[in-house]
């Protein structure tokens, strides 16, 4: 259609759309069974507030868009998740879904304890005690045995960390 027939003013931005945590490309998507759960209850209630979403046929378009948006970012990860199981009697060494306590025995963080567990890019909650298996301390500490020490490279500072236990 030629510009000439179309209205200044009905040109709609696109809205955006917050982008979800970050996966690097060829990257697994790995999660728990507990975070393949959530993200299917999080689809759930972007499609609740669509059904029910009220205003004028602007506002309702927009925010519509909008959670659109997100629940083709959502669907994606859930199709593309693959559930990792916890092991039932404890891992031997630290892998995903691990919870970790280490101690930081040198640097800045000398002596400090962090217990943390390994989990997906959607389940993420350092306030929580739970960080993603992409992050640099994570891919430290796979692989490792209690009694063992992971280095953490975070330049310019290299931090080694003592393996207290994995539950």
């Amino acid at each position: 259609m030629s510009r000439g027939f179309v209205r200044e003013d009905d040109q709609e931005e696109a809205p955006f759309i917050p982008p979800r945590a970050a996966l690097p490309d060829g990257v697994t998507n790995y999660v728990t069974p507990s975070g393949l759960e959530a993200l299917h209850v999080e689809r759930y209630a972007l499609e609740e507030e669509r059904a029910n979403t009220v205003g004028s046929d602007d506002e309702r378009r927009r925010t519509i868009a909008v959670i659109n948006g997100k629940l083709d970012l959502l669907n994606e990860r859930i199709v593309t998740a693959r559930v990792v199981e916890p092991i039932v009697n404890g891992p031997e060494e630290v892998r995903f879904g691990s919870t970790v306590t280490y101690e930081h025995m040198d640097g800045p963080q000398k002596g400090t304890w962090r217990t943390f567990t390994i989990v997906g890019v959607d389940e993420a909650d350092v306030k929580e005690g739970r960080i993603m298996f992409t992050a640099p301390i994570a891919r430290a500490l796979i692989g490792k045995r209690v009694g063992g020490m992971a280095e953490l490279q975070l330049p310019p500072i290299v931090s080694h960390l003592l393996i207290h236990e994995i539950r």
